[in-house]
């Protein structure tokens, strides 16, 4: 379940051909974006068959100026409930963006192991194309230092939840490059626009989200792998509402159970 994170983390969410201007991608009949929005809030429950294992919250925390451009702070914790046999999982994700084309400008993910938390620290220096990962331990201690060569804007777990939502209806298919595990990666989305609805048990009427679907080619914490499938607001907000994906146990279900977003609705379907 843990990333889930890295999906409520990637809900989801390109190869330096495919990844446009998200401006660029959509029509003059799509909603327009305003994903990013200081203090939204959102809280996942996380389920497998009828067994609730967890949650995850995600936070836009700050605006912030990055040279020339905006750059948009969030975070995300990732707690299981307790009681769940064989779960035990703490998290957090802190994630600084790019505010126009979306991509990570720095990573911090915490993991509790037993009553010590570890971490790994990522800064991209994209004018070198190469990003410095610190990893260590009891939250300050850093055990080593790595450098990792990369092409082009990034993505890391928690950036890659907001690059979906900005590229909802772009209608493109995307190979993204993501900064995971200390490993680059990608992550497969085609975002082909297929406008439906789903009901969640925190609203009390049928929601009118588009549809996407992926795959993940590298294995993420807590085995997540494979392919995922997500539904998000058919709105300007494009808020994430509902997501399907494989971890080590079998298919999890991520779904939208409270929110704070200002002046937020969510869209009822049509019909």
């Amino acid at each position: 379940m843990k990333i889930l994170m890295c999906t409520a983390t990637a809900l989801v969410v390109a190869g330096a051909v495919l990844f446009p201007s998200p401006a660029c991608a959509q029509s003059a009949s799509d909603p327009p974006s305003r994903i990013f929005v200081e203090g939204e809030d959102l809280v996942y429950n996380v389920r497998y068959a009828f067994i609730d294992l967890g949650q995850v919250r995600i936070k836009t925390t700050g605006k912030h100026r990055w040279s020339a451009d905006a750059a948009y702070d969030a975070k995300a914790l990732i707690d299981s409930y307790r009681g769940i046999p064989f779960v035990d999982l703490h998290a957090t994700f802190d994630s600084r963006m790019d505010s126009t084309s979306v991509y990570s400008r720095g990573f911090v993910g915490r993991v509790r192991q037993d009553d010590q938390w570890d971490f790994a620290r990522y800064n991209f220096e994209y004018d070198r194309q190469r990003v410095i990962m610190e990893i260590g331990e009891r939250d300050t201690v850093v055990a080593k230092r790595e450098t990792l060569q990369i092409k082009g804007v990034q993505q890391d777990g928690l950036s890659l939840f907001f690059f979906a939502r900005e590229m909802l209806f772009s209608g493109k298919k995307v190979n993204v490059p993501c900064v995971v595990t200390e490993k680059q990666v990608n992550t497969f989305i085609d975002f082909y626009k297929e406008r439906t609805s789903v009901e969640v048990d925190a609203i009390e009427y049928p929601v009118d989200v588009t549809k996407f679907e992926g795959k993940l080619d590298f294995e993420g914490i807590y085995g997540l792998t494979g392919e995922f499938t997500g539904w998000f607001s058919a709105d300007e907000a494009r808020v994430p509402v509902l997501a399907k994906m494989k971890v080590f146990i079998g298919s999890v279900t991520i779904e939208l159970m409270r929110w704070n977003r200002q002046g937020w609705v969510p869209p009822r379907a049509r019909g």
